[in-house]
């Protein structure tokens, strides 16, 4: 894949945001989400790629725009095929409440190479890279953090662990506090959470708990190109969903699933771009004269390179692709 793409992506991301910020704090999760669908939609039409969707708003019966097959970029005979995970905003409900962390997001690498997760639950770890070979889904909450904490040259009560805030994890919720580590919670995105165990400012050290599946792969897709970690586990809450795991390919519903698993290969690009504010990237600012700003930050696997990119848009010059609300 050529580098130049990780501009486009980039672009793909700020589209997204800009129309979905203009929902903030109004209430309308689901407006919210399709003016994040139908910006993403459109610019990825500017895109020299010949992509497929494995990850995105749903089967094809379920959604109009960016459903699971759709068939993405401009796809010329001399355009690399690739697979496309998308989460146009992940945290609905904070964008619809006017909550921090909310963001556009996609992974992309080549034809093959990502996941195709069931729209389920996982068990996930993560951490940044730093942590990375202490970290074992399978041992126990307090096992891993010890790791973690001597990874990191920390006392054990001074790592901070995050996880969504759901009922689900109170047993999670009080074997952390026994053990004496930080807590800190969330409602909404855990793309962004996963992503925040790579940085220091964030003050985030470990994620743990179960969340969507689909944000898992692109979690790691993000975590690979920064050299962290994640662990995951499927989770389905029923005997349907083991079945629909096995009719897509996945025999072992119970296998500990590594970054290799989730995203293979050595090219990858990451994206993501700031809808509501959150500690690593800025939400979209409005400003006057029909300008906006946006926060984004674009990885490459292949040479490691992680930028973050504040733009500033006329938005006058742009009626085609920012949709007002």
């Amino acid at each position: 894949m050529d580098r130049d793409l990780a501009l486009g992506l980039v672009r793909v991301t700020e589209v997204a945001a800009l129309g979905s910020a203009r929902w903030m704090g109004r209430g309308d999760k689901n407006a919210a989400d399709q003016a994040a669908v139908d910006g993403m939609r459109k610019m990825f039409d500017t895109l020299n790629i010949d992509g497929v969707v494995v990850i995105g708003e749903g089967e094809m019966d379920e959604a109009p725009m960016l459903y699971i097959g759709e068939e993405l970029g401009k796809r010329g005979p001399e355009d690399v095929k690739v697979d496309i995970a998308v989460d146009p905003l992940d945290g609905t409900n904070s964008v619809a409440k006017g909550l921090p962390n909310a963001i556009s997001v996609i992974a992309i690498a080549e034809r093959g190479c990502l996941l195709h997760a069931p729209d389920m639950y996982m068990d996930k770890i993560a951490v940044g890279p730093k942590a990375r070979g202490s970290i074992d889904i399978n041992a126990s909450v307090e096992e891993n953090l010890r790791n973690v904490a001597k990874a990191l040259n920390k006392d054990i009560k001074e790592v901070t662990v995050t996880m969504l805030d759901r009922e689900r994890h109170e047993g999670l919720v009080k074997e952390i506090r026994r053990v004496g580590s930080r807590i800190k919670l969330f409602r909404d995105g855990d793309v962004a959470a996963a992503i925040a165990t790579c940085f220091d400012k964030t003050g985030v050290d470990v994620l743990m708990g179960i969340g969507g599946a689909p944000e898992g792969v692109i979690a790691a897709a993000a975590l690979k190109c920064m050299g962290g970690e994640f662990q995951g586990r499927l989770y389905p809450m029923n005997e349907e969903e083991r079945q629909r795991c096995k009719t897509m390919g996945i025999c072992d519903v119970d296998k500990v699933l590594h970054l290799d698993d989730l995203v293979k290969g050595d090219d990858v690009f990451f994206a993501a771009t700031g809808i509501s504010d959150g500690e690593l990237l800025k939400g979209v600012l409005y400003l006057e004269n029909n300008i906006a700003v946006t926060d984004s930050v674009v990885m490459r696997l292949k040479t490691g390179t992680i930028r973050f990119v504040e733009a500033t848009h006329n938005l006058s010059k742009k009626p085609q692709y920012i949709k007002y609300a």
